[in-house]
């Protein structure tokens, strides 16, 4: 839900919602029963994407992270501009630091399990 929601939502489509009886069951009313709590789910997944779209929870993260692409190192490796080898001369003269950093994947699933906890608690 979230993904969908920062796309700018549905445009065309939907969901393909349906539920199907599992086990030996045949009865109309697990199939109701599916159906209901299946959109219970979808219904507060949009709750909590919608709340985590407008806390910025994980866009502000995410431009933080990728920040450096806007600049002129960045721009100058995306258009094709800087060689390796001229980037291989900037590491060695200290320039650039190669080590890698983390993008924080453990913090992000924490703020995201906040989110939906704290869904859960305003019901």
């Amino acid at each position: 839900m979230y993904e969908i929601l920062e796309a700018g939502g549905f445009t065309t489509g939907g969901f393909n919602f349906d539920a199907k009886l599992r086990r030996q069951s045949i009865s109309r009313a697990d199939l109701f029963h599916a159906h209901i709590g299946g959109i219970d789910t979808l219904a507060r997944a949009l709750l909590v994407a919608a709340d985590m779209v407008e806390a910025k929870t994980l866009s502000a993260p995410r431009e933080a992270r990728y920040a450096g692409w806007s600049g002129d190192l960045g721009k100058a490796i995306l258009d094709g501009s800087a060689s390796l080898a001229a980037l291989h001369d900037r590491v060695a003269a200290g320039e650039i630091d190669p080590r890698p950093a983390s993008g924080g994947q453990e913090l992000l699933e924490s703020l995201v399990n906040r989110r939906i906890w704290r869904a859960d608690d305003a019901r």
